[in-house]
C-alpha cells in the first residue's frame, strides 16, 4: 500500500515537472526574445513588443474573417479528404496483399512529386481559387495516412483477426470493432505528421496566385517592407501550428484511451 503510494506521487511529481516545463521553457524563450529585441533599431529584426502589437491588430482585429478564416477552411477540408481517403484506401490495401502488390508502384511514385511541382498543374485544373489549395493540400496530406493505415492493418494480430473469424465477426463489425481499433495507433501517428504537412502547404498554396489567407498577407508584407506584419504572420503560423497539435493531442489521447490504458497497465 505504501508502495503504491509512492509510486502514485513519482508519477504526479514527473507530470507536475514535464506540465511546468511545457509551460515554462515557451514562457523563458518569449520573455528572452522580449528583452534582447527592445532596444533593437534593425529593420529586419523588429522588437517583439511591436511586433505583437501588429499582431493584435491584424489577426484579432483586421484580418481573422479575410485571412484566417479562409486558411483554416482550406486547412480543414483539405486535412479531412486526406484522412477519409487515406484511412479507406490503407484498409483497402491493408487487408489485401494483392491489391497492396499493384498499388505500391503508383503510390511510391506519387508520393515522391513535391508539392511545389504540384502547383503548376493544379492552377491549371482548378484555378486560382480554394480548390486548387484544398486539392494540394489533401494531396500532400494524404500519403502518411495512407501508409500508416496500411501498416497498421497489416501488423494487426493474426490471432485476433482468426478469432474473429472463429467466432463469425465479419463485415463492417469486424472493420470497426477489430481492424480499425487495431491500426489506430499507427493511424493516428499518420494523421499528426499530415496535420504539419497541411500546415505547411497550406501556406505554399497561399503564397502562389492567391489574394487571401496567411501565406498571401505574409508574402505581401514581406515584398512591401512590412517587416513587423511579416513578422505577426510568421508568429501567427507558430501559435497555430502549437494549437492545432495541441487540439490533435488531445483528440489522439480520447480516441485511443483504451491504447493509453492498457499501455499504463504494462508499465
Amino acid at each position: 500500500m505504501g508502495g503504491a503510494t509512492t509510486g502514485g506521487r513519482i508519477v504526479s511529481r514527473r507530470r507536475g515537472l514535464l506540465i511546468g516545463l511545457e509551460i515554462g521553457v515557451p514562457l523563458a524563450a518569449v520573455a528572452t526574445w522580449w528583452a534582447l529585441s527592445s532596444s533593437s533599431r534593425s529593420l529586419y529584426f523588429p522588437p517583439l513588443q511591436q511586433i505583437m502589437e501588429r499582431f493584435w491588430v491584424n489577426w484579432a482585429q483586421e484580418r481573422l474573417a479575410t485571412d484566417v478564416a479562409p486558411s483554416l477552411g482550406r486547412l480543414g477540408a483539405g486535412y479531412a479528404i486526406a484522412v477519409v481517403a487515406g484511412v479507406a484506401l490503407g484498409v483497402v490495401l491493408g487487408l489485401s496483399p494483392w491489391a497492396r502488390k499493384l498499388a505500391d508502384p503508383l503510390v511510391g511514385f506519387l508520393r515522391s512529386i513535391p508539392s511545389a511541382a504540384l502547383l503548376p498543374f493544379a492552377i491549371l485544373v482548378f484555378g486560382v481559387g480554394d480548390e486548387m489549395k484544398v486539392f494540394i493540400i489533401a494531396f500532400v496530406s494524404l500519403w502518411p495516412i495512407l501508409l500508416n493505415t496500411v501498416d497498421g492493418v497489416d501488423d494487426a494480430d493474426p490471432v485476433m483477426l482468426q478469432s474473429t473469424r472463429i467466432y463469425g465477426i465479419r463485415g463492417a463489425r469486424r472493420l470497426f470493432r477489430v481492424v480499425l481499433p487495431a491500426a489506430g495507433p499507427r493511424i493516428a501517428a499518420g494523421m499528426r505528421t499530415s496535420l504539419s504537412l497541411a500546415i505547411i502547404v497550406m501556406i505554399i498554396s497561399e503564397m502562389v496566385a492567391s489574394t487571401s489567407g496567411i501565406g498571401h498577407f505574409t508574402l505581401q508584407a514581406q515584398r512591401s517592407f512590412q517587416i513587423t506584419d511579416m513578422w505577426s504572420g510568421i508568429v501567427l503560423l507558430g501559435v497555430l501550428g502549437y494549437l492545432l497539435n495541441l487540439a490533435f493531442l488531445l483528440f489522439e489521447r480520447w480516441l485511443l484511451r483504451w491504447y493509453q490504458a492498457s499501455r499504463g497497465m504494462r508499465t
